[in-house]
């Protein structure tokens, strides 16, 4: 089994900056390509940004692209999302995922096969 735990959610001015991590562990994790994807208050979960595990390509959405990046720390089994420029639209619970049978559909949800819990994101204007 493989757990997902997020952490680094809090409460940011509009224009500032928050990094979020996701800690993986269990014996079987060996993601292919790993998400963070985000909901808020009311709407469906979406797509944020991806990467590739082994080779660290990467890929985004466009509303997040140039202000978010998306990293990862395999010696950690760790990934990252250093969100900068934040906007009060990007306040949501976000959520990491990890996908080990990668189809080639990253955005989405039914891709990934583990989620974490999720944390909250709140920008204020």
């Amino acid at each position: 089994q493989v757990r997902l735990v997020e952490s680094g959610g809090g409460l940011v001015q509009a224009g500032g900056s928050l990094r979020l991590s996701c800690a993986a562990s269990g014996r079987t994790f060996s993601p292919y390509i790993m998400g963070w994807f985000r909901q808020a208050p009311g709407k469906e979960r979406e797509f944020v940004a991806a990467i590739k595990w082994s080779t660290g390509s990467t890929y985004y959405a466009d509303s997040v692209k140039g202000r978010f990046t998306i990293s990862r720390d395999n010696a950690k089994n760790t990934m990252y999302l250093q969100m900068n420029s934040l906007k009060p639209e990007d306040t949501a619970v976000y959520y990491c995922a990890a996908d080990q049978n990668y189809s080639g559909n990253y955005v989405l949800i039914s891709e990934y096969d583990y989620w974490g819990q999720g944390t909250q994101v709140t920008v204020s204007s």
